[in-house]
This record gives structure tokens, C-alpha cells and sequence, in this order.
């Protein structure tokens, strides 16, 4: 198959390059010592020791570090396996969007209790659609409506969770995380339905991801998003430029990972 960017595609089914993220969302995840950071009767502790940790757990304490460590990790591979056009991405994005909202939550977005659940929706639907043999497809005016819809669907079911469930009520967190949420839904559903510029959708959601998190003081997070976005680009390049993998780049995918 001749390709027009060989080295994009070649970036996007590296499997290195998969275990690079997840080791660089650990390492600077254990330099800050965000595996010390535990949820404890209704209050987020940071910087616990890490030979306190049993200790903390055993007293009723939730591991909230390790587990946003964990969930950031397998995120990224759901992430790199949907940018090989693997179905497997979609279907590890679907246990990890409901990891990802408890966190989410006890971070302090009560609103993750009526959104997340919308994305479960999506990443359903988009194992679904892929499983049919979707291709990827140029941009149209679906598209856009499709994000200007997510964009208002973010707003009111973010500003409606905080108004029914608390939860952090500043208006720069809401409006982040409304942004954040609306971006992400228009973001799902084009992946699902393999529109090229979703990758362009997801440079703009990592943007605001890092603020939202830099926010929450999530530094697992944070990690995960500045690989997000340099993976983002080239995936862009990828999609748009390489187009549908074929049966032979499948089988080398397979055996590659």
C-alpha cells in the first residue's frame, strides 16, 4: 500500500510509542507523588506517604492516585488503538469512561454523574459502528453540526449536574468542564462515525483537558493530555493523508502488538 506520510503511519502503530505513554504518564505521575493522593471522607488528601498507603486504605481511605494512574493509562491505549483504526480502542474506552467519571467526580465535578453516562452511550455505539467496517470519511456539514451540539449539550448537562448534585460550583471550573464535556461528545461521536478532523476536535479537547486538570490537580492527567496532543497531530496526518488501513497493514498491526 503506498502512503503519502509512511512516518505517520508508522508513528501511529508503533507499539513503543504505546508504552512510552503509559510510562510517561508513571513516571511523572510517581515524581509528583500523585500515587499519595487518596479520598477520604469527602476530602481529597495529597501527598500521602507511599508506606502510609495501606495504612490510609485499611482506615477506609479510596487509592484515588493509583487508580486516576491506572485509568490515565489505559485511556492512552484506548486512545492509540482507536488512531490504528483498531476496534479494541473503542472497546477499552468503554470500561474506562466509567473509571474515568468516578474520578472525575471525586474530584470535585458533581456533573459526572449525568454526563459520563452519555459517553458510555457513545463508546458503545461507536464499538458498534466500527464492527460494521466503518471508513473514514472527509469533512461535511454534519460534522459541524455534530460539535456545535455536543458543545450545547456539554453546557446544559454540566450546568444542570452542579444545580441538582453540588459539587465545585466556580463558574471558570463549570465553564471548563462544560467546554471539556461538550468537545469530548462531539469528539465521540465523530470517532465513531471515523470522521478525519475528529483528530482535529481532540487537539482542541486536549487543550482544554490540560486546563481542567491543571485545575483539579490532576497530574496523571496532565501527563496523559501533552502525549494526547503531539499524538493527536500526527494521527491528524495520518486520517487524512494515508486513509483507511489496509487488509495487510491489519495483519501487520496485529502482529506488531
Amino acid at each position: 500500500m503506498n502512503l503519502k506520510f509512511p512516518w505517520a503511519r508508522k508513528f501511529v502503530r508503533s507499539p513503543y510509542l504505546d508504552l512510552f505513554g503509559a510510562a510517561l504518564i508513571l513516571v511523572i505521575s510517581i515524581t509528583r507523588n500523585f500515587q499519595g493522593t487518596m479520598y477520604k471522607s469527602g476530602e481529597i488528601i495529597f501527598n500521602v506517604p507511599l508506606i502510609n498507603l495501606s495504612d490510609q486504605m485499611a482506615e477506609g481511605a479510596f487509592p484515588l492516585g493509583l487508580v486516576s494512574i491506572l485509568s490515565a493509562m489505559f485511556s492512552l491505549l484506548s486512545t492509540r488503538f482507536i488512531g490504528k483504526q483498531s476496534n479494541i480502542g473503542n472497546i477499552i474506552g468503554v470500561f474506562t469512561t466509567i473509571t474515568a467519571g468516578t474520578i472525575d467526580y471525586l474530584f470535585g465535578n458533581a456533573s459526572a454523574i449525568i454526563t459520563y453516562p452519555s459517553t458510555f452511550i457513545i463508546m458503545n455505539f461507536a464499538v458498534f459502528n466500527w464492527a460494521k467496517g466503518e471508513k473514514i470519511k472527509k469533512l461535511d456539514w454534519k460534522y459541524y453540526t455534530i460539535m456545535a451540539g455536543g458543545i450545547a449539550l456539554g453546557f446544559a448537562l454540566v450546568y444542570l449536574g452542579a444545580s441538582l448534585f453540588g459539587g465545585r460550583t466556580d463558574t471558570l471550573f463549570l465553564n471548563t468542564v462544560a467546554i471539556t464535556f461538550g468537545i469530548s461528545i462531539g469528539a465521540n461521536i465523530s470517532s465513531a462515525l471515523k470522521y478525519e478532523e475528529t483528530w482535529l476536535s481532540w487537539m482542541i479537547y486536549n487543550i482544554v483537558q490540560l486546563t481542567k486538570n491543571a485545575l483539579q490537580f490532576n497530574y496523571a492527567n496532565v501527563a496523559k493530555y501533552i502525549f494526547y496532543m503531539i499524538n493527536a497531530i500526527v494521527t491528524l496526518v495520518d486520517w487524512k493523508f494515508n486513509g483507511d488501513r489496509s487488509l495487510s497493514d491489519l495483519s501487520t498491526q496485529l502482529k506488531g502488538n
